[in-house]
């Protein structure tokens, strides 16, 4: 028996912003300018990459966790469990509790499409 075709919601991006922007946005938010705030994003992503692929969780404060997690084979045994059985690598973000109040507060519209 096939069940009927389910429709489910989804986010919709608007737009996108980069890091250039960011660094912009921040530089008009305080006495540091422009290329200073680029500079030390830039630096910050580095030293977070670095973090993470030495198995440290980053802990980013008000803006969250970030930390890598595996996809793997599933295998019978614990003992055939290996390195060889990890298919892809991925980021795990846990948000800080700032950003958990903005999920949800969230406000929806529907999109035709």
């Amino acid at each position: 028996m096939n069940a009927p075709a389910k429709f489910y919601a989804h986010a919709i991006a608007t737009g996108e912003v980069s890091l250039e922007r960011l660094a912009y946005l921040v530089s008009n938010q305080c006495t540091v300018r422009e290329s200073d705030c680029y500079a030390v994003l830039l630096a910050m992503m580095h030293n977070v990459a670095d973090e993470l692929s030495q198995g440290r969780i980053v802990d980013m404060g008000v803006l969250g966790r970030f930390q890598v997690g595996v996809r793997s084979e599933g295998l019978d045994a614990a003992a055939d469990v290996s390195t060889a059985a990890v298919r892809s690598a991925h980021l795990n973000f846990r948000p800080g509790k700032r950003l958990r109040k903005t999920l949800a507060t969230l406000e929806y519209k529907l999109i035709d499409g």
